[in-house]
């Protein structure tokens, strides 16, 4: 400044600035009418330079203000093109049947869609050969032998849910965007903040019943790359049901006549008993009242991706006690964000904290499912602590908490309880208020669909949270490690980072260690 004259910023159309005030706080001054509903600047640009862009923090995102001369924006606002979304129906005539979905299946924190993301690179092989084209075609042949998926869903007494087999097909996105892979930054991790632009959200498409149950769209990318955003109703599958699909796509579209693994229904392998007995506690679907507006927080959370690699995994495992060191990477990673995240949200301490890890029962017990069974086959056991204890007690605590709850959900009985449950209880959620839920998606699979352009890039959840519940965190495999998508108020993700990074920096000589906090 002092040898150049105080000089100005370059004003060159070359020039871009932007400003992150996600965390400035400018939304959180109390006059005493409490928090503002909008809190940033007025419009993009400062002053007589528009070549400043803010990103402002807005609901559960990002909003950005852009200035451009009007032509420029034209094209700016052009940079993803997406054609009309049409129905991709099966490519043969399929019976018109009605499918009664499992106990399993049908409960009432299932009933939403959930999003996935793949990112593909450029293929020399595949060369003058167009993404979209070849999985439209193949997804037609693939829905001949997944053919309730391109029908929709009814309810019927009892909340009930089945599928009618219409044939009228899953919705299908093609679209074109002027970047690069590369554009989207060296670390691809979720959230991203332009997956409004890679799944369109089709008018009328997002409901549960009497809707589409997939929405797959397609978006070419000027690199020669693609970006595969998938949409399904979760009520059909899980995870691991809804790879078996994308599988047979990516077959299908590298020639394959028939999937190499044929889906089976067989959704009563998981109803209830008759007359349904529940064997367990299920403080999973405990009914919580919401008194301190918990539920209410929603839209004022912020997302962070927190990587976990060989380091950071050697870090916690050495603040365990010996006995313990041996646990599961997963189960270590689990009870280490339960505690850091109570911690940052600083919970009265009497009040009890619930840890659900969601546990796959495929491949496991008496009643061992069929190997193409594409249903929801998993439950959710809780672990339940004091905020006092959990947040005072080291991290051993936590983990031999989580590890007790595993063990139960992995017992041949516990699938079966769950689903006396729904049908004795009416089909409840599981509880939200002071709960967290952990998905491991690290072995599901999502990325190493192929639909002849090799493996993606990166698969899987594009951002944390489910729908409006963002009490919801996925571990997707990631380069040598496990990425986390964490959501939480903003104040107390601060905390959080605080305290993870407390965790994990450095690795302990020896000996369990207490809260920083």
């Amino acid at each position: 400044m002092v040898p150049r004259g105080r000089p100005c910023t370059s004003r060159a159309g070359r020039s871009y600035l932007v400003s992150d005030l996600t965390r400035a706080g400018v939304g959180d001054v109390d006059f005493g009418w409490g928090k503002a509903v909008y809190g940033g600047p007025a419009k993009g640009g400062v002053g007589e330079i528009p070549m400043v862009s803010f990103y402002i923090p807005y609901r559960n995102g990002i909003v950005v203000p852009v200035c451009l001369p009007a032509p420029a924006m034209e094209r700016f606002v052009k940079e993803i093109e997406i054609m009309k979304p049409v129905l991709v129906a099966p490519a043969k005539p399929t019976p018109h049947e009605f499918k009664h979905l499992s106990d399993i299946d049908d409960q009432e924190g299932l009933r939403f869609q959930i999003p996935a993301i793949q990112f593909y690179s450029k293929e020399p092989a595949m060369s003058g050969k167009d993404p979209a084209k070849v999985i439209r075609e193949a997804l037609g042949r693939a829905l001949v032998f997944y053919y309730p998926y391109a029908g929709r869903l009814r309810e019927w007494s009892g909340r009930k849910l089945v599928v009618e087999c219409t044939g009228e097909g899953v919705l299908f996105i093609e679209a074109d965007a002027n970047v690069r892979l590369q554009d989207f930054g060296d670390e691809l991790q979720p959230p991203f903040p332009c997956f409004e632009e890679l799944l369109f959200d089709v008018p009328g498409s997002g409901g549960v019943l009497n809707s589409p149950l997939i929405l797959i769209q397609v978006t070419r990318l000027s690199c020669g790359g693609f970006i595969v955003a998938i949409r399904f109703n979760h009520t059909m599958s899980d995870g691991q049901g809804m790879v078996l699909f994308m599988n047979a796509v990516a077959e299908m579209a590298r020639g394959a006549t028939a999937p190499s693994v044929l889906p089976v229904w067989s959704r009563e392998l998981l109803n209830a008993r008759t007359p349904p007995c529940p064997t367990f506690a299920h403080r999973e679907y405990d009914n919580v009242p919401d008194i301190k507006g918990t539920n209410t927080l929603v839209h004022e959370v912020v997302q962070r991706s927190i990587f976990f690699g060989p380091r950071e995994v050697l870090a916690l495992r050495m603040r365990l006690p010996e006995h313990l060191r041996k646990s599961s990477t997963v189960e270590i990673l689990t009870a280490c964000l339960w505690r850091c995240r109570t911690i940052a949200l600083q919970p009265d301490p009497e009040e009890d904290m619930r840890l659900m890890c969601l546990v796959n029962s495929r491949g496991k017990g008496r009643k061992r499912l069929p190997l193409g069974y594409y249903g929801n086959a998993f439950s959710y056991p809780a672990a339940v602590s004091s905020a006092k204890r959990l947040c005072s007690e080291p991290l051993g605590y936590a983990l031999e908490l989580v590890k007790k709850a595993k063990s139960e959900g992995t017992s041949d009985e516990y699938l079966q309880s769950v689903a006396d449950l729904m049908v004795l209880r009416g089909r409840p959620h599981f509880t939200v208020v002071r709960s967290y839920l952990v998905s491991d998606l690290t072995r599901v699979g999502f990325g190493d669909v192929d639909f002849g352009w090799g493996k993606a890039v990166f698969a899987g959840p594009a951002n944390g949270g489910v729908g409006e519940i963002p009490v919801v965190s996925f571990y997707i495999p990631y380069r040598n490690g496990i990425v986390v998508a964490v959501c939480l108020p903003g104040p107390a993700m601060e905390r959080f980072v605080k305290e993870m990074e407390s965790m994990i920096s450095e690795i302990p000589a020896h000996g369990p260690l207490k809260s920083s906090l």
